[in-house]
């Protein structure tokens, strides 16, 4: 069963330009049209937020953070993720 995917940001972007199920597709296409921006493996079926809760990686404390602005916008540092400069990986 298929628990995550891979999700490519591009600099400066609204949205995603790329979902794939595996990362060296993704990397490849990365390479291929010379991106920037960020890989990052998202899990299926579940927000971020409520992710990173079950992970442990983060505990809300605040009225905040249970907030909708708030759960809308959270990502976490915790999800694999990488770094791409024109279509190389920036380590």
């Amino acid at each position: 069963m298929i628990e995550s995917v891979w999700v490519f940001n591009g600099a400066n972007a609204n949205f995603s330009s790329g979902i794939f199920l595996d990362k060296s597709v993704a990397d490849n296409w990365i390479k291929k049209n010379n991106l920037t921006g960020i890989l990052t493996l998202y899990p299926l079926n579940k927000g971020v937020y409520d992710w990173a809760i079950e992970q442990g990686f983060f505990s809300p404390h605040t009225d905040a953070h249970f907030s909708p602005i708030f759960i809308q916008k959270f990502t976490s540092a915790s999800q694999e993720h990488y770094h791409y400069v024109d279509g190389l990986l920036d380590n």
